[in-house]
């Protein structure tokens, strides 16, 4: 006969867990999209906070009244959204990817509803999220953030987080200068391509003054932008690898931040 020692004060721990896990779920990839059922989230988030509850110590905690106990809920809430939140903002890489692409072949103006994300984004930005994050579920990066998730309970254990306002400042400092470099670096080859096409334009606007090189440049940018893009799709896979690795950087780097 099999017998299961399971109190109030081991539920009052599991809940600290699930918290933890359920704010990181609803953040992170992947899981956070719109067109994830609820019952799913909240299913995964159960199984993970079972998962962790039977390896996870529970000896640092220790509460006297309910308002200690909801103040460690408070923390253990805000510690869940942080570090997920380091693999969310990799994600907003794209639609500046996309964003800068647009602009220079000349679909900024147009824009549509993402169903997953339930914002108004341009064509190349749903195009780069939809396919990178394909190619980044292939490669099997939500078995990292889950991992990332239950590795950081060794380095911040239940209430054992230490919310430094200037390493955090730093982290988010730090993230805006590399969201430029590799949303710049990922849509490169349009730039320059588009940046070529310009000057071959304005050379062509001295010597042939007659012409309007405002519509023959407007059709030429979304002709050479479009064959850009799709001769660079072989590129994806690496602009997939440079957003996976901006994630485990950033992931470690809250972590840090949170010891």
């Amino acid at each position: 006969m099999v017998t299961v020692d399971f109190d109030f004060a081991d539920l009052e721990y599991f809940l600290l867990i699930l918290v933890r896990v359920s704010m990181f779920v609803y953040v992170v990839p992947f899981f956070n999209m719109s067109n994830v059922p609820r019952r799913y989230r909240a299913v995964l988030s159960v199984m993970i906070s079972v998962i962790l509850y039977g390896v996870v110590p529970g000896d640092n905690v220790a509460y006297n009244t309910v308002f200690e106990y909801a103040l460690i809920v408070a923390k253990e809430f805000i510690t869940g959204i942080l570090i997920g939140m380091g693999v969310n903002l990799c994600s907003t890489i794209l639609s500046l990817t996309g964003v800068i692409a647009d602009m220079e072949v000349g679909f900024s103006m147009v824009t549509l509803m993402d169903p997953a994300t339930r914002q108004q984004t341009t064509i190349t930005s749903t195009l780069y999220q939809n396919l990178i994050m394909l190619i980044l579920v292939l490669s099997g990066m939500y078995q990292y953030v889950i991992r990332a998730l239950a590795e950081s309970y060794e380095l911040i254990p239940v209430y054992g987080a230490n919310f430094d306002a200037a390493k955090l400042l730093n982290v988010a400092i730090d993230f805006m200068g590399r969201y430029v470099l590799v949303g710049f670096q990922i849509c490169l080859p349009i730039f320059a391509a588009i940046l070529m096409l310009n000057a071959v334009l304005g050379i062509l606007a001295k010597v042939a003054p007659q012409m309007n090189m405002f519509a023959i440049g407007l059709q030429l940018k979304i002709l050479v932008g479009l064959g850009v893009i799709f001769l660079t799709l072989f590129l994806l896979p690496r602009a997939a690898e440079m957003i996976f690795d901006e994630a485990r950087r950033m992931t470690v780097a809250f972590v840090e931040a949170l010891m």
